[in-house]
């Protein structure tokens, strides 16, 4: 039988987390959980989720690769995308653009977006042909 991890185990560094002032600003902009009906799934802890989100957003891993203490990959990834189509990111976005643009100001009018998309070559040119190494004096399965 496989020992399990446990949830302490491989805990993110502090600077992963999510501060608590941001956490204040972040809350509001989610939407509210709809009670559960019994027997079902029990609420995931909004803040973890969130923390899980931003974790594989920053680091691009894979959201099965999620450390332990920071919940399933799984339930992250259905919160995300629920909370994609909701547009709490997009509203997140908006108000860090506002917050920013009365500390600092933007420039609205020279504001661009530029970006390239290529596909990636498939196989990496070879600088010399592969040598041959000869017949192989193996009996083939066909025969």
């Amino acid at each position: 039988m496989p020992r399990t991890i446990p949830r302490d185990d491989c805990l993110p560094d502090v600077k992963w987390l999510m501060p608590d002032g941001l956490w204040a600003r972040v809350e509001p902009l989610l939407p509210r959980e709809e009670p559960k009906p019994r027997g079902g799934r029990p609420a995931v802890d909004r803040r973890q989720t969130l923390n899980a989100i931003f974790y594989v957003l920053r680091t691009g891993c894979q959201w099965k690769a999620l450390p332990r203490s920071l919940g399933s990959g799984s339930s992250a990834h259905r919160y995300f995308q629920a909370w994609c189509q909701a547009g709490v990111f997009e509203r997140l976005w908006r108000q860090g653009l506002d917050e920013y643009d009365a500390l600092k100001g933007i420039q609205w009018e020279w504001q661009a977006a530029d970006g390239a998309m290529t596909k990636a070559p498939l196989a990496a040119r070879r600088l010399a042909p592969t040598p041959r190494i000869g017949r192989s004096r193996a009996r083939s399965a066909n025969c």
